[in-house]
């Protein structure tokens, strides 16, 4: 059985820790947070380990988690690397969506395997992220020496481990945004015009919602190419027109960005004098 400490036992810290312990696979053997009474919660959640509130109590292993947040793990890891609590060849890690590996240099350096798990879940109810995390993909990313052990210790937890490309954590970071951040933007703007065309605020769920979701589906399962209507695969350029012709200002940007865009996506399926007629009308 293998031994596992966390650093910043918070939401993910205490959900993964659990995770490694139900798996059984894994012994927890030390958690550190930034208080006492945090570090036992942590530990009593996880059902193992020991409670430290100090990084000069922490005794060394060969798998680390720092579950810091994001503009934590910096510093986190030149104090761990400082420490003297990091063996040779053991592997730290950390589970920021946005920073990539490197950021635990130090730790290399200090003669540790440094790498990233991320998992494409919220943490937000730890009690609950148990009981549904079974499946989620977790991007791996780091030293080559790193990665099989990540691997295993996804799998231990119930995670569909991938790798990421090397130097492609911002893309994939920015991936997640578009696909959350943005669709909650466009709901909002969907919302705005729906409102501007006399649409009652209570029926824009009802409106919105299914056709949101259907075209969501549809992407998803026969490729945003063939799932895409409306009005610019169709080279409808009087309806674009109009569209722009009635939008508010500030929406005008958008729209076109995300027309232009809709015009690529189009593809083959656009003749091309609707093409150019579009892209004019978009750049105009």
């Amino acid at each position: 059985m293998q031994e596992l400490n966390i650093i910043g036992a918070g939401k993910l810290g205490r959900t993964l820790g659990r995770l490694a312990v139900l798996g059984g696979q894994y012994r927890v053997q030390d958690c550190l947070a930034r208080s006492a009474a945090s570090a036992q919660a942590a530990v009593d959640f996880i059902g193992a380990g020991r409670a430290c509130s100090q990084l000069a109590d922490v005794r060394p292993v060969a798998l680390t988690l720092l579950a810091v947040p994001d503009d934590a793990i910096a510093a986190t890891a030149q104090a761990l690397a400082h420490s003297g609590r990091v063996p040779p060849g053991a592997v730290v890690f950390h589970a920021s969506g946005a920073a990539e590996a490197e950021i635990l240099a130090p730790l290399r350096e200090a003669g540790a395997h440094v790498a990233s798990l991320h998992p494409a879940f919220s943490f937000a109810d730890p009690a609950r992220a148990v009981t549904q995390f079974a499946g989620t993909l977790c991007a791996l990313e780091g030293d080559a020496a790193a990665l099989p052990q990540l691997q295993d210790f996804a799998a231990a937890i119930g995670a569909r481990p991938f790798a990421l490309a090397p130097g492609g954590k911002a893309a994939y970071h920015a991936a997640l945004s578009v696909a959350s951040n943005y669709l909650v933007t466009l709901t909002d703007i969907a919302r705005q015009l729906a409102r501007q065309g006399g649409v009652d605020e209570q029926l824009l769920p009802a409106l919105l919602g299914p056709l949101m979701q259907g075209s969501l589906a549809n992407a998803l399962s026969m490729g945003p190419q063939q799932a895409l209507t409306g009005p610019i695969v169709r080279g409808d350029a009087a309806t674009v027109a109009r569209h722009l012709a009635v939008l508010p200002q500030e929406l005008q940007p958008a729209y076109r960005v995300l027309g232009e865009r809709t015009v690529v996506l189009a593809g083959a399926r656009l003749p091309e004098e609707a093409r150019q007629t579009l892209l004019a009308l978009l750049r105009d």
